[in-house]
Parts: structure tokens; sequence; C-alpha cells
């Protein structure tokens, strides 16, 4: 009887367990502006860390918006990791995103947004990237704006007008500048007949191959170039990515002629842009999504992702690659600018039509 009593005791104490504390948490769902080659990694380390499930739906920041918009109470997304601060404000802008708590908010050393509804995870900085064997840094503007008057450069210019970074740095001039500034810039650098390029790798090979003397860029694609290194953008469509990223991965060339050249310090052409996430306003379980952001802030994630895609890191301490400008340095680099203001992108896209870039 005394053992019967016994084991009536353990069966209800686990039963118990199971139906209370001992549940397994849900699935904690991630909506990726970020590529594969960086997050299934750090994802593959959080659930190995927190021994937890954790589902991640890819695409671009903008098709991410829409179907978080169309799903909307009934989204099964936990957290918002977005490509570009212009996406995150406009889930902000549209409710979507949760207030942070003060100890996550505060975890980044710069470019935490006042309203605190998503952090910075990681930092680029935009380049003029040259041809070394056609180009002297010396012989290069101190200003990004005084671009168009070299006439030398007509035509042996590169440049991304329909992509994300380059309208970030567009906007960013009208906003401080004043439309018509960046209306005028637009056209001179038009007269230079610039050669377009949808994306940024192969403007760079271009640069490599000497069909063009500089290229306005980010600083990790000339990295990746030189020393390895992966896409951080999502850029396929869900379900798959460019062929192109492999390859590159596989032969960095270090002996490469591309070089970065860096404009005076504060100059709107070595702009700091971030990426960014936040916990959604729908998770049901708004710790858990959290946590996941403390992960992406912890000197482990930090220092995965200046490795893997170089990128900087937004957390003071953390180390970075010894072929990468120490972050500090870089950071006084770029003007001060309220990132919250690229997510209105509509007069940007306009005077870039007007322009002929688009």
């Amino acid at each position: 009887m005394k053992r019967l009593l016994s084991l009536s005791l353990v069966v209800t104490l686990v039963l118990s367990l199971l139906g209370c504390g001992g549940e397994q948490q849900d699935e904690l769902v991630i909506y990726s502006g970020r590529s594969k080659a960086l997050v299934d990694s750090l994802v593959q380390q959080y659930r190995q860390q927190a021994d937890v499930p954790v589902r991640v739906r890819y695409g671009t920041d903008s098709q991410l918006l829409a179907a978080l918009q169309e799903e909307g109470d009934q989204s099964p997304a936990d957290v918002f990791w977005a490509n570009t601060t212009g996406a995150l404000g406009n889930a902000v802008n549209n409710g979507l995103l949760t207030e942070l708590p003060d100890t996550l908010a505060n975890r980044a050393a710069r470019f935490t947004p006042s309203n605190q509804r998503w952090t910075p995870v990681t930092t680029r900085f935009r380049v003029l990237a040259y041809n070394s064997d056609a180009v002297s840094p010396e012989d290069l503007p101190d200003s990004v704006l005084d671009l168009p008057e070299h006439e030398e450069f007509e035509g042996r210019v590169g440049w991304t007008p329909a992509y994300s970074s380059f309208q970030d740095f567009v906007t960013a001039l009208r906003v401080t500048e004043g439309a018509e500034t960046a209306r005028t810039w637009l056209s001179d650098m038009q007269a230079l007949n610039p050669n377009g390029y949808t994306s940024n790798t192969p403007m760079v090979r271009a640069l490599e191959a000497g069909e063009i003397d500089v290229a306005l860029t980010n600083h990790y694609y000339v990295l990746r170039l030189k020393h390895g290194g992966a896409e951080g953008e999502y850029e396929g469509e869900e379900g798959e990515e460019h062929e192109e990223e492999a390859e590159e991965e596989a032969a960095p060339r270090a002996s490469a002629p591309v070089e970065m050249y860096h404009f005076a310090d504060g100059d709107l052409g070595n702009l700091a842009l971030v990426t960014g996430a936040g916990a959604l306003q729908t998770s049901n379980q708004p710790d858990a999504a959290n946590r996941f952001l403390r992960f992406l802030l912890s000197e482990q994630a930090q220092s995965f992702a200046a490795t893997r895609v170089n990128e900087y890191p937004v957390v003071s301490g953390t180390s970075v690659p010894d072929y990468m400008m120490p972050a500090d340095e870089a950071l006084t680099l770029s003007p001060e600018f309220d990132l919250q203001q690229l997510q209105n992108m509509e007069p940007t896209l306009d005077l870039l039509r007007d322009a002929g870039a688009l």
C-alpha cells in the first residue's frame, strides 16, 4: 500500500509538471529581411543555447511588412528583423512593434531610436570605392557633394539608384541639405553619365575589372571582394538565395585593385546605416521575443555578424576582424543623423525618377 501511494504521488507530481512549469515554450517565429547566410547560423546558435524551437520566414523588408499588415492580429510572427531603418520606421508608424524594456533598448552604444520600439543590430557605412590602378586617393574630393565636379570620371562612375542603401543616402541628403540640393546633386551626377547597376556585387566586379574607376557603395562589398564573407541582405524570392553568394564567399581576392575611400569626417558620403530588430505587438510571448533580441546584442552574435558579413557591431567592446577599421574609428567618420527620418522614402523616389535615375 505504501509503495502504491508513493507511486501515485510521483505520477501526480510528473503530471503537474507537464501541465505547468514543464511545458515547452511555443515556437519563436522570426520574420527576417536579413540573409540566410547570416540568420540561419545565428538561429542555430540560439536554438542550442536557449533550447527553444525557432522558425524563420525570409523575405525583403517590403515583402515582410506587407505580410504583417495582411496577417494583422493573426500573424504568427514574434520578431521583425529588418535590413533597413526605413522598414523599422514603417513598422513603428503602423503600430506593429512594442516598446522595448530599458535594459534592452540601452544595449546598443549608438543609433537607438527615441521611441524604443526597435534596437540596432549592425552598422554599415557608405564609402567611395575606387580602382587603385587607375585612381589615386589624393585626387578624390573631401565631400560626396563635390564628386560631380570631377569630369575626369565621366562614364567611369558606378552607382545603384534602385538599391535601398543608396536611396537611404539620398534621403539623408534631402533631409539635411534640402530637396533642391539633392535634386541638383542627382542632376550633376547624371551629367557624368554614370553606370547604373541593379546591385553592388556586379558593380564592384566591374570596378575590379577596370570597367569603371569609382563607385558609391557600402563598405562591406569591398571587404567581401578582398577578404570573403556573405551577403547580409535577403535578396531572393522566399526560399532561394542568389547563386553568386557562394561564389563570392569561396574566392576572396586580397590583391584585387579595389580600395575604399572615406570622405572628410562627418560627410554624408560616410553615412552610417543600421539594421535592426523589434518585438511585434501581436506576439503572445513578448519575453521570448526580447530574449532573442538580447541574444542578437550579445558579444557572441555581434562578433559573428562582423566576421560573417563584415558589418560593424553596435555594442561597444565587440571585436572585429583585423582587416576592418576599428569600430570606434569608423563611427567618427559618419555624420550625426536621426535614422528615423529614413522612413519617408517617397519624396526621394520622386527625385530619383525626376532625375532619370530610376
